[in-house]
């Protein structure tokens, strides 16, 4: 019977990986991690925790400006993007001492080191050298940005990981990208002052997402004086004598900006990680191949995360590995269950959704019923803001079951999480309006839209 130095060997110390890392170790297993820069990966490291750390920064210039509608007098206000930066940097320092003191509590040794595959059961670790063995390996490298190498001057240009820790505040700012990424760094530069120029080689922003909320953001945040270019892409990024540069658009036209930032997508982080050493099968775009259990091809190493290009989003891979742990460690295989996962944009203002959108469920059903409404938010009344807030939900005619809900708005993400339990839980329409609403509130407009804007009967729109 072969003998190895660990049960468990985690590649990569992200949400996923510390997850598997600890519960696996909490089971009395031997297990080690091994992470080459920081504890917490993307999400907290250089995503979506120092990103939101931003996002309240941005906001705060719209909330002085409404103060004067209610009375308060704000006085001469300056924002210092230094002392920003060094108190993000503050919070992130404190979380991933939180995330190796939770490993080390678990009981996982710590390895901070590159890991990289010598071989189907052998791990080498980089700094030192050394090889170590293990019955199990889990691949939860998670993601990096797409740099764009066949732009030319892409060199220029920063990522999603340079952003965080600019030294400067760029004045001009022009993104590549119209996903969730590009769109809420856009909102968050625009808020702290910066003139920002959004560039997106599609008909929209964030595809993927209902057709009435990307059509509503868009205008919101050309209204708040961010240029939203669509249909239109990056030809060539060039450096001027001033250290500052031009972005040349396909279209002809030539931006100056301070920084140019790429949000394009992300890739999976296996390159050099000797996977084929491993016999471990990777897709056309470098993705770990894993079946409904997150095995790969080689029964003993599994993938979870971004790693795999399934859903890239952090609750996710920490859902993957709680269901690995439960398979490998637990003998009771299970699935990631992937349906109705909410999902928030921190835009300004934000979005919030879960379930189908209008035209996916209008795919899906043979009749639906689309229950829409836009309003301005009764804090806008006295602060004379322009803001307005749609909420829509799509209920199927047949059963009633709301099968989606997307809200664009304040507040809207923590929203969504709370309209995920309804309508992961199947709640119909009629449940819905069976519920008392909660006077005043925007979240009210949930449970009082009786009937429904439209009806969509075989693809076609027709009056309720």
């Amino acid at each position: 019977m072969a003998s190895y130095d660990y049960d468990l060997f985690v590649i990569g110390g992200g949400s996923g990986g510390v997850r598997a890392a600890r519960r696996a170790s909490m089971l009395g297993k031997r297990v080690a991690i091994a992470e080459e820069y920081r504890y917490g990966g993307t999400c907290v490291i250089r995503g979506c925790v120092p990103k939101k750390l931003m996002v309240y920064a941005s906001q705060f210039s719209e909330a002085f400006e409404d103060a004067a509608g209610f009375g308060w007098s704000v006085g001469p206000r300056e924002f210092h993007w230094d002392k920003l930066i060094a108190a993000k940097d503050h919070e992130i320092d404190r979380l991933e001492k939180v995330y190796r003191a939770n490993i080390e509590k678990a009981g996982a040794e710590i390895l901070n080191d590159r890991a990289t595959f010598e071989g189907p059961h052998e791990i080498r670790l980089q700094n030192t050298g050394k090889v170590v063995t293990a019955e199990t390996i889990l691949i939860a490298t998670g993601g990096r940005p797409n740099q764009h190498a066949a732009l030319p001057g892409a060199e220029h240009c920063l990522t999603s990981n340079e952003v965080f820790h600019l030294t400067r505040q760029p004045r001009k700012l022009v993104i590549l990208g119209g996903g969730y990424i590009a769109v809420e760094f856009a909102n968050i530069f625009l808020g702290l002052g910066c003139d920002v120029t959004l560039v997106y080689r599609g008909q929209e922003i964030l595809q993927g997402f209902d057709d009435d909320l990307r059509h509503e953001l868009h205008q919101a945040m050309a209204k708040k004086g961010m240029s939203v270019r669509c249909k239109d892409t990056f030809k060539e990024v060039r450096q001027k004598a001033d250290g500052r540069f031009e972005v040349h658009l396909d279209g002809g036209e030539v931006l100056d900006a301070d920084e140019a930032l790429l949000a394009i997508g992300r890739q999976a982080n296996t390159v050099n990680l000797g996977c084929e050493k491993a016999g471990v099968e990777l897709d056309s775009r470098g993705a770990v191949v894993v079946d409904d259990y997150s095995r790969s091809n080689v029964p003993h190493i599994f993938a979870i995360g971004d790693v795999t290009h399934r859903v890239q989003l952090t609750p996710v891979a920490i859902h993957e590995a709680m269901c690995f742990v439960e398979t490998v460690f637990k003998n009771k295989p299970t699935k990631p269950d992937y349906d109705t996962i909410p999902t928030a944009v921190f835009s300004q203002p934000e979005i919030g959704t879960v379930g189908l959108t209008e035209a996916k469920a209008a795919q899906t059903y043979d009749e639906i019923a689309v229950y829409l409404a836009k309003f301005k938010p009764m804090k806008n009344t006295l602060s004379g803001r322009d803001d307005r807030m749609m909420m829509k939900i799509i209920a199927e005619t047949r059963t009633d079951k709301v099968v989606g809900v997307h809200i664009l708005g304040p507040d809207a993400g923590e929203l969504s999480q709370v309209l995920g339990i309804a309508v992961k839980a199947g709640l119909t329409k009629a449940q819905f309006d069976a519920t008392m609403a909660v006077h005043p509130t925007a979240a009210e407009e949930l449970v009082t839209m009786y009937e429904p804007s439209y009806i969509i009967r075989a693809g076609e729109r027709i009056a309720a």
